[in-house]
């Protein structure tokens, strides 16, 4: 399968990394110079508990039309850039293309099929985490499903072939016919996370450990599944709030995306996360006053 990464940052260098392994032609899209220049003359090397392994059967570039059409495009961009990043590389969506997002955050399902149509358009969570030590150098820093569905709840052969390509380069994979409420529940746990992790500069383990933290992180995630049954979604888990610090004690040495972006002086996708409970909230009459906290405090640390 033609693939096409867009973005490679951690998540989509991990990806693409693995993917090259199985016989895919894959390409990573970037916008960074310097990390396509890295990846081209070194390939991407992953280090995982200590062992580093290099990916050279790999392409990189910052231009989509050396790209073409691909067959299925996955989309690893931060929220905050997903429809200008798909208006940027719309020449490797051609007729058939379709669109994997496994982004964090609500809104860019929305945005990508602004673009290209949502029958175009299938959505997903992963589990697996990520760090970026520099150019073309990543950590696999957890393990985790990835769960891809259609946005209309069918079962359809274009999903399970991408199970399949997926499956077969490594990644633990499971089609769902509630995709929706599988962005939910990984949503929830960023809610619970990543806001805390960037606002407090620790790693995600010492949420669970603190008792005020781990409070807030109740807060928070109840807001949430709140107004997820306001709007009809149907969690997959019996309790957010359990499966948040299960998720923290799961990743506990890992900083989260949101404090690298923190300490790294870049914007970050607390929009997408709990500003998107805020705004949902507001949609159905629900008031989320720890999620509009937590929101303006990062938006305070990113101007800072």
């Amino acid at each position: 399968m033609k693939i096409a990464i867009v973005g490679a940052g951690a998540m989509g260098c991990l990806y693409g990394a693995k993917l090259s392994t199985t016989g895919n032609e894959v390409w990573l899209l970037d916008v960074a110079e310097e990390n396509v220049k890295a990846i081209v003359e070194n390939g991407v090397a992953v280090e995982d508990n200590g062992d580093w392994t290099v990916y050279r059967n790999l392409n990189a570039t910052m231009s989509p039309e050396d790209v073409g059409p691909a067959e299925m495009a996955i989309i690893c961009v931060k929220s905050n850039y997903t429809k200008e990043a798909i208006v940027g590389n719309r020449e490797v969506f051609g007729r058939g293309s379709v669109a994997l997002t496994l982004q964090n955050g609500l809104g860019n399902v929305e945005a990508i099929s602004e673009v290209i149509g949502s029958e175009n358009v299938i959505a997903g969570t992963t589990g697996h985490g990520a760090t970026v030590l520099g150019c073309g150098q990543v950590r696999h820093a957890g393990r985790g499903k990835t769960s891809i569905g259609e946005l209309d709840g069918r079962m359809t052969g274009r999903l399970r072939e991408i199970e399949h390509v997926l499956e077969e380069a490594g990644f633990e994979t499971e089609c769902s016919i509630n995709v929706m409420g599988i962005l939910w529940d990984k949503l929830l746990v960023n809610v619970g996370i990543n806001a805390l992790t960037a606002i407090c500069r620790v790693e995600n383990g010492r949420i669970a450990e603190s008792e005020e933290l781990a409070g807030l992180l109740e807060a928070a995630v109840r807001e949430g599944e709140e107004v997820a049954r306001a709007k009809g979604i149907v969690l997959n888990v019996d309790d957010a709030v359990v499966h948040a610090k299960e998720a923290c004690r799961a990743t506990a040495m890992n900083k989260s995306s949101m404090l690298q972006d923190i300490l790294k002086g870049r914007r970050t996708e607390i929009e997408m996360i709990n500003g998107a409970v805020e705004r949902e909230g507001k949609g159905v009459g629900i008031k989320t006053p720890v999620n509009m906290v937590l929101t303006r405090l990062v938006r305070f640390e990113e101007r800072r």
